[in-house]
């Protein structure tokens, strides 16, 4: 199975084209680039150098995977909107995998029973987080907190942390005495989004956002301007 995989849910722009082995997952093309705006002009052209590198095309693909938040608003809708149009026009399933859970998943694999946190910086003092461990399972669902919310929901520790809000979230633990470890990169590897989309349920993991709060923007309700 050939996956192609799309990320724009934080900073990162990002695509690849993987394929299952029977020791895991070959990226077969990719490249990633940091932008902090701008996702829906690099989008499509960076994917299609990436497909450019794949010898199938987009008839060679069984299927694509796409991060669908908890992130950006624009940025989400600028990969769930590319996702959703190759899936379409190459009649192929479209997953979605969550960020944190793209975050997590490497850390998860190095570390045994320990505590995995993801924590993505959510603006205003607050942080999306996710915390699991291999033995328990999901420890702390997706949830949006404050930092303090947050570091009562992880506990005593320790905990490995990863994502953009990990320094924020292990200052608080560590006042708190927490042994804390920050790992990892503040996005989500790409490579890592194709692998968990392969062994996705298309019935289940659908491609539609996870924000996890409202927008910042809110209608001015009392300054409407009256209708004549």
């Amino acid at each position: 199975m050939h996956i192609l995989a799309i990320d724009t849910a934080l900073e990162l722009c990002s695509a690849c084209v993987a394929t299952e082995t029977t020791d895991g997952v070959d990226l077969l093309a990719q490249e990633s680039m940091t932008l902090a705006r701008g996702h829906a002009e690099a989008l499509l052209p960076l994917v299609e150098r990436v497909m450019a590198r794949f010898a199938g095309g987009f008839e060679g693909l069984s299927r694509v995977a796409v991060t669908v938040g908890p992130g950006s608003y624009t940025g989400l809708r600028v990969g769930l909107s590319a996702a959703r149009a190759v899936g379409l026009a190459a009649n192929i399933p479209v997953v979605g995998v969550t960020t944190l859970s793209a975050l997590l998943a490497p850390q998860l694999a190095l570390n045994g029973d320990g505590l995995v946190a993801a924590a993505i910086d959510a603006r205003h003092g607050a942080v999306y987080l996710q915390a699991m461990s291999a033995g328990e399972g999901i420890v702390v669902p997706p949830t949006h907190l404050l930092l303090e919310e947050a570091a009562d929901r992880l506990g005593a520790g320790p905990v490995i942390l990863v994502g953009s809000g990990a320094a924020s979230l292990a200052a608080v633990l560590r006042a708190r005495g927490v042994a804390v470890t920050v790992a990892g990169a503040a996005g989500p590897d790409i490579a890592w989004v194709a692998s968990l989309g392969l062994v996705a349920d298309p019935a289940h993991a659908l491609p539609r956002p996870m924000y996890l709060r409202g927008a910042d923007a809110q209608p001015q309700d009392r300054a409407r301007i009256a209708r004549r």
